[in-house]
Formats: C-alpha cells, sequence, structure tokens
C-alpha cells in the first residue's frame, strides 16, 4: 500500500559548533574533502548546514540557469561561471554554495593558483539561488544577505513557488518581481537576460 506525499519545507541539518570547535579555513576544506559526498556550507556564525539533495525538476532548473548564464560569458569573456558545487570564502565570514555563480575575470585572475583550487577567497559578483519545492524561504533569504555583506553586487532569489523573483542589490531595498517576467544582468552582467517562463 503507497501513501500519497505531499511536499513539505525541509530544513537542512544545522550544526552549532561555536563555542567549543572553531574550524579555521583550512580546517573547513579538509572537512568538506574527507565528507564529499554531502553538500556542507558554514554560515558567517560558524554553523555548519549540511544541504538535502535536490530532486529532478529542481535539478533540471538549475542546469538551464547555469547553461544561460554560461552562454551569455562565452559569448563576452568577461568572467567566470560557477556551479553549486563551488564553495565560496565569504570575506565577512561563512562559506557558501550558489546554485549559479558569476565572478568578473579581473577578481579571478588575481587569485593565486591555490586559492582558485580551493574554496576562492571572494564573494561572487553575481548568484542565484533557486528554491527548491521543499526549501524553507527564510534560510534563503539569510544566505543572500550573507552574500550582500560580502559585496555581492547582484542577486536573483528565483522562487518558483511563490512565483515570484527577490532582486539584491548593494545599497537597496530588496525588489520583488512577479513571474513571467524577464530578468536583466543590469551593468554587473550587461546584454544578459533570463526569461522566466523557463521555470
Amino acid at each position: 500500500m503507497t501513501q500519497a506525499t505531499t511536499a513539505t519545507e525541509i530544513t537542512p541539518l544545522v550544526l552549532q559548533m561555536s563555542p567549543v570547535i572553531e574550524m579555521t579555513d583550512n580546517q573547513f576544506f579538509e572537512f568538506c574533502q574527507l565528507n564529499r559526498d554531502l553538500r556542507i556550507e558554514r554560515t558567517v556564525k560558524g554553523e555548519l548546514v549540511i544541504m538535502p539533495p535536490v530532486g529532478g525538476r529542481s535539478g533540471n532548473r538549475e542546469a538551464d540557469l547555469i547553461t544561460d548564464l554560461n552562454l551569455w560569458n562565452r559569448q563576452t569573456l568577461m568572467g567566470k561561471v560557477f556551479s553549486s558545487s563551488t564553495i565560496f570564502r565569504l570575506p565577512k565570514g561563512g562559506n557558501r554554495s550558489p546554485d549559479a555563480a558569476w565572478v568578473k575575470l579581473e577578481r579571478w585572475e588575481v587569485l593565486t593558483e591555490e586559492e582558485q583550487e580551493e574554496f576562492p577567497p571572494l564573494c561572487p559578483d553575481f548568484i542565484i539561488e533557486l528554491r527548491s519545492r521543499t526549501d524553507a524561504l527564510k534560510p534563503l533569504q539569510e544566505k543572500m544577505r550573507e552574500y550582500l555583506n560580502s559585496g555581492l553586487r547582484l542577486g536573483w532569489l528565483i522562487n518558483p513557488q511563490n512565483q515570484q523573483v527577490e532582486i539584491y542589490r548593494q545599497g537597496r531595498d530588496v525588489e520583488i518581481v512577479k513571474f513571467p517576467a524577464s530578468l536583466s544582468g543590469e551593468d554587473v552582467l550587461p546584454g544578459f537576460v533570463l526569461d522566466l517562463p523557463i521555470l
């Protein structure tokens, strides 16, 4: 006998570490290498966040977003595009992994080879976070604020459940745009346009 399941919000597993255990950046990197099968982030407070895997629909949507961003970048050659497997060591604290990210080429090239190989010590210029069907909204909004505090120039929190996007910019209030709409990369990603109906 099978039971019908309904989507419920899944809160990631959050491990409180401080003040009992304080991991250095190198220790956190090594910890992640030892646990490669887990998606692990670290908040600005030092909490470890174990992220659940996403389902097929969310994974497909994420792939579409990265593809669109990468196609634009291949034409402009203005920066580097990163997938959700990349963890960034944010300047104001925290080690975060956006669903899609872009870093201006000049900022990427000043990093050492070792910094590029490990968790890059910078905040992306642009990020996309895609809310999956089971993601709670508040932790994603807190994550977006961490990016902003570390220098994010433009960020999109795409929320298919509510049919809206929260747009984050430096020094401005969060703007909410309803579906369907097209999003502009503005002066951060000149000429990049994302058509939301693909989601």
